[in-house]
């Protein structure tokens, strides 16, 4: 095993003056303006798990013209369907092939979180179109970066969270905007990730480590570490279970709220928070809480009040962390069911919203409203064709050269996702803070560093580390 990373190591050395994209200028190229009838030729990066759907989908409307992976046992299914593509285990490596580049649109990015973001803008710069898993980036300064980058190098975006295609989440966010429920000023969401999901706290602390290991033929570690701190290969890490590490994944909240949160925070036109704080259980430096609860607050949106957000994960004291009773009672009653594991409730003047569902697309209105699978928006785009409908969507917007066309475009994911992640900088500091989000700075020096990590060494990229 240390031979074959030594080695592995060296060879990166050796090549990393050659990767300028790390160390040099940013941009290679503008993007393009395509023909109506022009097919559009996309790279795949990250093709195992959601990303073996990301690309199938994607290449049911462009060609694959590039694969990349970590593990080969991923990789290898997806060369034998697209024989024709150049495969790679090291993204770096596919961005140095200044000759491809040239024949590549767009690039989906499925990676494990930690990685996201250096992907998706190394693409952006080079100007490139990006579809990026959920949640858009692993720190808080990656988010206000990636929405930077995508608008000065105007590419067209589109995060992976399916949901936001649905008609009744868009018809939700709708009746939202119209004032369904007058002021809202309070948002509950919950979730039923890990348990049952991916192990982390107490299952998995510093005293518990991972056990070390071999690192199998298939994969390679140091390419699968990335930006993130070096380490030797422990069993279990990879190819799921990273979500519940803090090194490569953003645990319950970072995986979920780009899905649960989604319809509120677009409805209600949220966008950065004023002051985040949080309580959690288990909490250390490896892996994340065994449960949360996490209080988001945004302020005032010109005459829209100040809304808290109240976030809530995982079991205390062998009970799911869940809203206040009252609430659960009113949403049962007004849905005639039991709650759901995984949903959100919103309380307004005019009365409340209770969404059974992961997506925000179901959802019951005090008010005698009601939205689902049949539901159709009235001035947002109809699409209700789920992880397939936000690949169309993207490409629809490439063709247009219109970057608002793809609903979850990295302009509202890039918030979206920062306003939560500031959940895990509290979890994690055990301290509330205020935080500007123009300057993406808390104020307590505890957070710093949660908010803008340091990428290893050979990892770097220019306008992220300090």
């Amino acid at each position: 095993m240390t031979t074959r990373r030594i080695n592995r190591r060296e060879a990166l050395a050796a090549s990393a003056a050659a990767l300028g994209y790390f160390h040099f200028a940013p941009a290679v190229s503008a993007a393009r303006v395509f023909r109506a009838n022009e097919k559009l030729r996309v790279a795949g990066i990250g093709v195992g798990g959601k990303g073996s759907s990301d690309i199938d989908q994607a290449g049911n409307l462009m060609d694959v013209v590039a694969l990349c992976d970590v593990d080969e046992g991923h990789l290898a299914p997806k060369a034998k369907k697209w024989a024709a593509a150049k495969t790679f285990t090291d993204f770096r490596k596919l961005f140095d092939d200044t000759a491809l580049l040239k024949n590549i649109d767009a690039v989906t990015v499925s990676t494990p979180d930690h990685n996201h973001a250096v992907i998706s803008i190394l693409a952006m710069r080079a100007g490139k179109h990006v579809y990026c898993q959920k949640p858009l980036t692993h720190d808080v300064a990656e988010a206000h970066l990636m929405r930077a980058e995508a608008k000065k190098h105007k590419v067209c975006t589109q995060m992976g969270n399916q949901g936001t295609a649905a008609n009744g989440l868009r018809r939700a966010a709708e009746l939202l905007q119209k004032g369904e429920l007058g002021d809202v000023a309070e948002v509950h969401v919950w979730t039923n990730r890990p348990a049952g999901y991916w192990k982390q706290a107490p299952d998995v602390t510093p005293e518990k480590p991972p056990k070390k290991g071999a690192v199998p033929k298939n994969v390679h570690w140091d390419e699968f570490l990335g930006v993130a701190p070096d380490c030797e290969y422990a069993g279990g890490i990879h190819p799921f279970a990273w979500r519940g590490y803090w090194d490569y994944g953003t645990g319950a909240i970072g995986d979920m709220a780009c899905h649960t949160a989604n319809m509120a925070f677009l409805g209600l036109k949220l966008a950065h928070p004023v002051k985040v704080s949080a309580e959690a259980v288990d909490v250390n430096p490896l892996s994340c809480p065994s449960s949360a609860r996490v209080t988001i607050e945004f302020p005032k949106r010109g005459d829209l009040p100040p809304v808290t957000l109240h976030w809530y994960e995982g079991k205390k004291d062998g009970k799911k962390v869940l809203p206040p009773e009252a609430l659960v009672q009113k949403a049962t009653e007004l849905s005639k069911g039991k709650l759901v594991d995984s949903g959100s409730i919103l309380v307004g003047s005019k009365g409340f919203a209770y969404s059974p569902d992961d997506y925000g697309a179901n959802v019951f209105f005090s008010t005698g409203a009601r939205t689902g699978d049949k539901t159709k928006p009235e001035t947002m785009p109809e699409n209700n064709k789920g992880d397939q409908g936000q690949k169309n969507e993207w490409v629809e917007a490439i063709k247009a050269g219109k970057p608002e066309l793809a609903l979850s475009n990295f302009g509202h994911a890039g918030l979206l996702t920062a306003a939560f992640l500031l959940g895990n900088v509290a979890i994690r500091t055990g301290k509330s803070f205020n935080f500007d989000g123009e300057k993406c700075q808390a104020d307590i020096k505890e957070a710093a560093p949660l908010i803008r990590r340091t990428y290893r060494k050979g990892w770097d990229l220019i306008g992220y580390n300090a």
